[in-house]
């Protein structure tokens, strides 16, 4: 009698979008892999390691969601159970916004262990590529990681701790209260401190702008910014507009 198959479950983080900024882990994950599960923020580029297996899509955009949580929690116990590889495919990395620890909750309530594989944290990817220094020695020596929103739809109180902080800030998912969030920013803030916004970053299409908390969301506007994006605030996009130039400029030589 055939013996079935164990399967298994890995949760690869695939960088913040250039397929190129996926690990090499999760590149052996990606092909060895019979049944992925994608979100929105995944390059589909990456896909193309895997030829052998089943793809389905199951991101989740504000206001147009393919599956519900519960539904693709379903999904990757059930695949396990049929014997098959799972790689549940997430952009950027597998521990920043990525709702893994609720999947890795309920595959364990179903008796099935998640392997994890890490990625590149869009907020830093985006943020090399663009040569934001997040930390500057002497300077600001800390980084504010926070979501632009929370389960019920708010602003993260969190924000306004961020703001008080003399740390760069990032914030992700921030563009729906973009207004709001830079009022709490003024409340600690001058009108003239520096933030930046990095639509699509690090693939082709990515857009850049540069403001300040009064004048940013004009700009926005103004140049169709839109999700997904992250949002820089901070000196350290001062440094940037100096060292981008500089390179721009090196690079011509």
């Amino acid at each position: 009698m055939h013996k079935k198959t164990k399967g298994s479950l890995t949760i690869v983080g695939a960088g913040p979008g250039d397929a190129e900024l996926i690990t090499l882990k999760g590149v052996n994950a990606v092909k060895q892999a019979e049944v992925i599960l994608y979100d929105a923020l995944v390059n589909t580029e990456i896909l193309a390691h895997n030829t052998q297996g089943e793809h389905f899509f199951v991101g989740k955009r504000k206001g147009a969601h393919s599956y519900k949580q519960s539904e693709i929690n379903n999904m990757l116990v059930n695949f396990v159970k049929d014997g098959k590889q799972v790689v549940r495919l997430k952009g950027g990395d597998v521990s920043v916004f990525a709702r893994a620890a609720e999947e890795i909750e309920y595959a364990n309530r179903h008796g099935i262990s998640a392997n994890l594989v890490p990625g590149i944290s869009s907020f830093t990817g985006i943020a090399a590529a663009h040569r934001i220094p997040l930390t500057k020695r002497c300077m600001y020596e800390s980084i504010w990681v926070t979501t632009g929103y929370t389960c019920d739809g708010k602003p993260s109180e969190d924000i306004r701790h961020a703001a008080e902080s003399s740390a760069t800030v990032v914030i992700l998912m921030g563009m729906t209260h973009l207004q709001e969030i830079m009022n709490i920013f003024s409340k600690h803030k001058p009108a003239n401190y520096p933030v930046g916004i990095v639509q699509n970053g690090t693939l082709k299409n990515e857009k850049w702008v540069t403001g300040t908390l009064e004048s940013i969301t004009d700009i926005v506007n103004k140049e169709g910014i839109s999700n997904p994006a992250t949002v820089f605030v901070g000196p350290a996009v001062t440094d940037r507009t100096v060292l981008w130039k500089n390179h721009q400029a090196l690079a011509s030589v």
